[in-house]
């Protein structure tokens, strides 16, 4: 750990810094706990490269460290030799408070450095900077933006020659250089201005946008269908003032959507996100412009993309008209199902068709594909892997990928791209949806049908959480009590099947048989039970937590709902602790907690239970989350 105090004081003394950036330490002067927190360290370089909140420090995101990483960068593409350097980087950003000067930042590094830069002239979507690397034959790519965190963060995050993101083994590199380079000595730097008059540095723009957003539109597979319903279907957007804001609505009147209505308030292009606390469609609550916009004009679909335009999220109408989310793991199940019918309706399908997904998506998507003859193959979470993946099946010959996708709303689609695309994603989830209006269906109504013909799947996460300096050490702890001594049954079903992806091992529990899986090299747990139940544990990379990925399959809803009840047997039984457990009687509860297909145990504290009961009950779920 660096001495924070003398870190503080060089960065307060360097002449690197402008008046604000001194006044700002100087503010915080006497303020011991936000000075650690400042100056303990370097933000660490990982596979996706920084995030941090934007503050002076060394463990914040500001321009500085934009610099000092781009040379770390910078150093390693200059290392695949003079081509590598002529072919240079795409730079892009989101809509963030610094991310233009940011990107600027890091293009004039990599100036100085004689890589040539190619960097938009404004915001672009994530998914046209990985499309821009592979256009235009770059070795990297540069996008400085922070996803759908809240608006104090911003990110730095890198990409290598097919468009992914860094493959590990570029991230340590960069990680191991980095600790060689000084934050302020040792950057070059060279005016934005005088690069581009160079020939350094040029600029991307609309010529760009048309490439890719001809190679989105090219995804279509049934016009027909929107055509059909054109007049009466409505659809409501809201880029949450992100990038989203002009591409998306670009597609989705190329397809032939007629009645589109944008959320106004949310099309301003705002890097403090006003109108919302946090600009993640994975949160409901983030959408109520948007239902109210989609009641007023009478409209049953809704979508929302992140800020920099990698995620979308929808809300449709329910049984009972009301808008309810659908989850990531929902979508992508709807979506699959619906391209490997459209693709073959229109004659688009590969011979030998792949479907990816993580480890930690739903088991619903393989049974999806399996069920029509798709490949399913798993991956370990984030799109470099699928990526990875990709590359090698189609390089081998093996068979062309139709889509990946992962639980938290990212979808891979066409071979363009090696990242989240929410443009192309809203296009055919649009599509998707219309071509079942013109069946008389919503999608909530196409989410029952799918339930009642491949069974009834529920899914959910539980973060435990484990702050501390001695975090680390009990999740540590607990993950090794769960190898070393695993359970044999979880709510009374025996778990059939452990599997270890550290060493990539397949247990059979009723022989002891190991085998060896095509997946290792991740802190990772999966325990499959007798009743098609799978748990996964997986500690954060990032945060002091330990995430527990729950999925149940039934045969009805009944079925799921009778998994639930199984938890609640198990509190009671164990712990003397009396739950409600299934549907009850609140639907609209459930479908806000994504709950409907699985119930869920119910906690109904009153005026006479004591707060030492409340804490037995949060002991007791916390060890039932312990033992999976």
């Amino acid at each position: 750990m660096l001495d924070y105090k003398r870190e503080y004081e060089r960065w307060l003394a360097s002449d690197a810094l402008n008046a604000d950036e001194k006044a700002e330490l100087q503010a915080i002067a006497g303020d011991e706990k936000e000075i650690e927190s400042r100056f303990y360290g370097p933000l660490e370089f990982g596979t996706a490269g920084l995030r941090g909140t934007m503050k002076v420090g060394l463990h914040q995101m500001n321009v500085h460290v934009i610099r000092w990483a781009t040379q770390g960068f910078a150093d390693i593409i200059a290392a695949e030799g003079d081509e590598a350097k002529q072919k240079g980087v795409a730079i892009c950003m989101d809509c963030r408070v610094n991310s233009m000067a940011f990107a600027r930042a890091a293009a004039e590094v990599c100036a100085a450095n004689g890589i040539r830069v190619r960097i938009f002239e404004s915001l672009r979507p994530t998914p046209e900077l990985s499309f821009a690397v592979r256009y235009y034959g770059c070795q990297a790519g540069i996008n400085v933006t922070a996803s759908h965190n809240p608006k104090e963060y911003n990110g730095y995050k890198v990409y290598w020659a097919d468009g992914a993101q860094l493959p590990p083994q570029h991230a340590a590199a960069i990680a191991a250089r980095l600790e060689q380079i000084d934050i302020f000595t040792g950057v070059k730097r060279m005016a934005f201005d005088d690069a581009v008059k160079a020939g350094l540095i040029t600029l991307l723009g609309e010529e760009t946008d048309k490439m890719f957003m001809s190679n989105v539109m090219a995804m279509i597979n049934d016009r027909a269908s929107v055509a059909q319903v054109a007049d009466s279907f409505k659809v409501v957007y809201t880029p949450f003032h992100g990038c989203g804001w002009k591409l998306v609505p670009e597609a989705l009147r190329g397809l032939g959507v007629k009645n589109l209505y944008c959320v106004e308030q949310q099309m301003v292009l705002d890097g403090t996100f006003p109108t919302v606390a946090s600009p993640n469609p994975e949160n409901p609550e983030g959408f109520y412009l948007a239902i109210e916009l989609a009641d007023k004009v009478g409209a049953d679909f809704i979508l929302g993309t992140d800020p920099d335009s990698d995620r979308v999220g929808i809300m449709v109408r329910g049984a009972d008209g009301k808008f309810i989310a659908v989850t990531g793991n929902q979508t992508g199940v709807l979506l699959l199902d619906y391209l490997i019918g459209a693709m073959r309706r229109a004659g688009k399908m590969p011979e030998h068709p792949y479907f990816l997904k993580t480890i930690v998506t739903t088991e619903m998507a393989r049974k999806v594909a399996e069920s029509n003859d798709v490949t399913c193959c798993d991956t370990f979470t984030g799109f470099k892997f699928m990526a990875e993946k990709k590359n090698a099946l189609e390089a081998a010959g093996e068979g062309h990928v139709i889509m990946s996708y992962e639980e938290s709303y990212g979808y891979m689609l066409g071979d363009y791209v090696r990242d989240k695309d929410a443009v192309t994603a809203s296009l055919l989830i649009t599509e998707m949806a219309a071509w079942y209006a013109a069946k008389g269906m919503t999608l909530y109504d196409a989410l029952q049908a799918l339930y009642k013909k491949y069974g009834w799947y529920g899914e959910k996460t539980h973060n435990l959480v484990m702050p501390g300096l001695d975090g680390l050490e009990k999740m540590a702890a607990l993950m090794k009590r769960l190898r070393t001594a695993p359970p044999a049954n979880i709510a009374g079903v025996d778990v059939v099947v452990r599997k270890d992806y550290q060493d990539g091992t397949a247990t059979d529990c009723a022989t002891d048989k190991v085998s060896k899986m095509e997946l290792s090299g991740s802190n990772v747990l999966r325990f499959e039970l007798a009743d098609g139940t799978t748990i996964l544990v997986r500690p954060s990379g990032t945060e002091p937590k330990i995430k527990f990925y729950y999925g149940v399959k039934g045969t009805s809803l009944d079925d799921a709902e009778a998994k639930s009840k199984a938890v609640g047997d198990e509190l009671m039984q164990r712990f003397d602790i009396a739950v409600r457990s299934g549907g009850h009687c609140a639907p609209l509860m459930h479908h806000a907690l994504g709950t409907g297909t699985q119930g869920a145990v119910r906690f109904s504290f009153s005026h006479f239970n004591t707060m030492e009961e409340v804490q037995e009950a949060v002991k007791a779920m916390r060890i039932l989350a312990w033992e999976g």
